[in-house]
């Protein structure tokens, strides 16, 4: 007889002192799989972030133009909604370039460079902490959209985050190595 996994949404909602916790340490792994990743990009020569390697769908500037639309989604949009000032951080094209189906473009030109997308991923970083930092904790339980982890609220988002995040930065180790570079750790 086999078992099935629950959907979130069979699944009940901790209470709020759980999810306060699960919050918290969330919002450390958010920290550590950022660090990580910036660790990677660091070893990764920025004139080689456009490249494809061999068999490879996309490249270490898509990974990274990717990590900063999803964290603004999950951090900053789902918390709080859009605020006018977004479409200048992640403008509509940037959205479907680096967001969720988007075609990794097969060359730097007409693009943001890798100096760009690393500022850009810093600054949605810093963002979306100070949203967090101000997000009541009564929301957390707030429903919302996929995607998110576990449960379909707020704190599934903010849960989801870095799951998401060291499966990219997975992805820019395995780039790395098929760029022939030397691995991190």
């Amino acid at each position: 007889m086999s078992q099935t996994t629950p959907s979130p949404t069979d699944r009940p909602l901790p209470d709020l002192s759980d999810a306060i916790r699960m919050f918290e340490a969330a919002r450390g792994q958010i920290e550590f799989a950022r660090r990580y990743s910036l660790e990677l990009l660091e070893a990764t020569p920025m004139d080689r972030w456009y490249e494809m390697p061999a068999g490879a769908s996309s490249h270490v500037a898509w990974q990274v133009g990717h990590l900063a639309v999803s964290q603004y989604g999950l951090l900053m949009f789902r918390m709080r909604g859009r605020e006018p000032e977004d479409l200048k951080l992640i403008p509509g094209k940037f959205r479907k370039t680096y967001g969720r189906g988007g075609k990794p473009p097969e060359s730097p030109e007409g693009q943001p460079t890798p100096q760009e997308l690393l500022d850009k991923l810093n600054r949605v970083h810093e963002l979306s902490s100070q949203v967090l930092d101000q997000l009541d904790p009564a929301e957390l339980l707030v429903e919302i959209e996929m995607p998110y982890a576990v449960y379909p609220c707020k704190l599934g988002a903010v849960l989801f985050c870095p799951i998401h995040e060291g499966l990219h930065a997975g992805q820019i180790g395995v780039l790395r190595r098929g760029l022939g570079l030397e691995s991190v750790r």
